[in-house]
């Protein structure tokens, strides 16, 4: 069975995760988790890192310090992980969708400002699957509007997106730079994995202070730090996870040009079958194919269940596409998005699944997956 994903860890995370073990600083304090704060923020061009124990939880924490009060909304793509609803359902807020681009999978960033509501508090963009998200529109809605952005990153360490490219001063920004926060996952899958771990960043100097302090149950700071003024949350990365991740940030070009390398690898051997669409890469995006998704056409008779089983009887892991926030019974439960229809997240979650895209995959068992792709498809 070629699996879906399998990281690739080396000789520095053993040797950093050892010096924990050896010194017995295998918890929340520690030399590594101060070192990966400050070399993630300054990799994606970010004054401050706050570490946290995983990727939802670097979004709960964006929308705690943003103070988000009951009835509050904020914006986000349909297609995405369950994570972004929860984290302001969770702290009292209501989340409003959009569809999303049938090119890009990302966001419709026409259909964000039509949102906008008195109860907007801020748009919450999320890079799907290793692409960026067209940025611009949305800082630019963001601004006129008073609105905050937390940009969820997850699925996008590395990439990059042409800020500007209209006009003369264009320049690469990487993912993870942009807006009031940026939130990382470093799950087992992620380009950098912790284990499980995550990150939010951001140039705010007071927010990143309030982030950090809610991070660990907002201990008090003056006196005796038992007497808690503001309420906060126990999403402590221990310094074990962070050996792990400086070690992959020593090395992160390697592994964005991986990563790449198989994304174009898999373009050049399915391009020629029109039944799928493959991944984009929009002229102002570096995609990094955090995850190498296709859209089964259904001309085929395939869904993606179907496909997926087809594939996975002949020794090829996949994982379907996300479900659309708005299809969600746990939220329809909870009285949200009635009546609601987005037409192209919901046949690209039947459609779309994605192969085997980890670090570990070797170049014979990428020829073999696109065989057998092939095969089901002949």
């Amino acid at each position: 069975m070629i699996p879906v994903n399998e990281p690739m860890l080396g000789k520095r995370e053993m040797e950093y995760v050892t010096e924990c073990v050896e010194t017995g600083w295998v918890s929340s304090a520690g030399r590594f988790i101060e070192e990966f704060e400050k070399g993630w923020a300054a990799y994606c061009g970010r004054q401050y890192g706050i570490a946290v124990d995983n990727g939802s939880n670097a979004l709960y924490l964006s929308v705690a310090a943003l103070d988000l009060q009951p009835g509050d909304e904020v914006i986000m793509p349909t297609f995405t992980i369950i994570s972004c609803a929860l984290a302001v359902v969770y702290m009292g807020g209501v989340p409003v969708v959009v569809d999303c681009d049938p090119g890009t999978w990302n966001m419709n960033v026409d259909q964000v400002e039509a949102k906008i509501t008195k109860r907007t508090k801020a748009i919450m963009p999320v890079h799907i699957y290793g692409h960026p998200v067209d940025m611009d529109p949305i800082l630019e809605i963001a601004e006129r509007h008073g609105l905050a952005v937390i940009e969820d990153a997850a699925e996008a360490h590395g990439a990059e997106y042409l800020s500007g490219r209209d006009t003369k001063d264009s320049a690469w920004r990487r993912c993870g730079s942009f807006g009031d926060f940026s939130c990382f996952s470093f799950f087992a899958n992620k380009l950098i994995t912790t284990g499980e771990g995550g990150m939010v960043l951001t140039d705010n100097a007071e927010l990143a202070t309030k982030a950090r302090a809610m991070r660990n149950l907002s201990f008090g700071t003056k006196g005796n730090r038992f007497i808690h003024q503001e309420a906060g949350f126990n999403f402590r990365m221990t310094n074990l996870q962070a050996a792990l991740g400086l070690a992959q940030v020593e090395r992160f070009e390697e592994i964005v040009e991986r990563k790449r390398w198989i994304g174009a690898e898999y373009n050049r051997r399915l391009s020629d079958l029109p039944q799928l669409q493959l991944p984009p890469n929009e002229s102002w995006a570096r995609n990094v194919y955090w995850m190498y998704g296709l859209v089964v056409s259904e001309e085929t008779g395939f869904d993606a269940d179907k496909f997926g089983q087809a594939l996975m009887q002949r020794g090829v892991q996949t994982r379907p596409f996300f479900w659309g926030m708005h299809e969600q019974p746990v939220l329809q439960k909870k009285g949200l998005f009635k009546g609601e229809s987005h037409p192209v997240a919901e046949r690209i979650a039947r459609q779309g699944l994605y192969l085997p895209t980890g670090l570990a995959l070797t170049e014979e068992q990428l020829i073999e997956v696109c065989e057998v792709v092939h095969e089901v498809l002949a």
